[in-house]
């Protein structure tokens, strides 16, 4: 793994941690005990992402193409609510919560790795006068 990959690996692993502590601090229904547990979940959501998801997008594919990609929603809440399930410290209680905080966290982690990101994806903002 080159250091390019490496870096925005863990840009990214960074990026989702701190959206799942911030997400969890704001919704009711999402509690994480401390950083530690976000920082397992946001490695297990990474792991999730990168390995569960393209199968689930893969055999849901026709349900996704009727509802114009909107199931994709339900399967990124399905994967916290699995996150939440396999790491200790973690609870999801309930779809709602799940979906509402799959949605925030998926926000909350791009602007987040827009920020901190390796270089070539970092936003770049100039001030003219």
């Amino acid at each position: 793994m080159g250091s390019s990959k490496l870096m925005r690996f863990f840009a990214r692993w960074v990026a989702g941690t701190l959206a799942i502590y911030a997400v969890a601090w704001l919704l009711p229904g999402i509690v994480v005990e401390d950083f530690a547990a976000a920082i397992w979940a946001g490695l297990a959501l990474g792991l999730l992402n990168a390995f569960l998801r393209p199968l689930l997008i893969f055999f849901t594919l026709p349900a996704t193409i009727v509802t114009l990609g909107l199931f994709l929603l339900v399967i990124n809440a399905f994967i916290l609510y699995l996150v939440g399930e396999l790491v200790a410290g973690v609870e999801i209680r309930g779809f709602g919560s799940a979906f509402l905080g799959a949605l925030l966290i998926s926000i909350l982690s791009s602007v987040l790795y827009a920020l901190i990101g390796p270089e070539e994806y970092r936003v770049r903002v100039e001030l003219r006068r």
